[in-house]
């Protein structure tokens, strides 16, 4: 007895990919926010002249940033690997057996 091997072909995965697309919007939104809380900007009154203008960033705000658009990349093309599973990947056909040669 023989156990049955999984195909490619799972119209599941379909659903694992707009779950992943849904992360990934999650994943992008998050990634602005920590950006914009990364970078902060900061105004200086100077007297008779114009404000000293600067911006301080913190890492840590950016390296998250950095990393949650990373891990959404990946779940991106993830996502596109897994709907071309579940639309293109077919069994393959088997092959017709060649024409035994006749003897002479």
């Amino acid at each position: 007895m023989t156990a049955a091997v999984p195909s490619l072909h799972q119209p599941k995965r379909a659903l694992i990919a707009a779950g992943e697309v849904v992360a990934v919007v999650l994943l992008a939104f998050a990634a602005h926010w920590c950006w914009r809380h990364g970078v902060v900007r900061l105004e200086y009154p100077i007297d008779g002249g114009a404000p000293l203008q600067s911006t301080r960033y913190k890492g840590n705000w950016i390296g998250g940033a950095i990393a949650l658009v990373t891990l959404a990349a990946l779940l991106l093309l993830d996502a596109l690997r897994q709907t071309l599973l579940a639309v293109r990947a077919r069994p393959r056909k088997p092959e017709p057996e060649p024409e035994p040669e006749p003897d002479v």
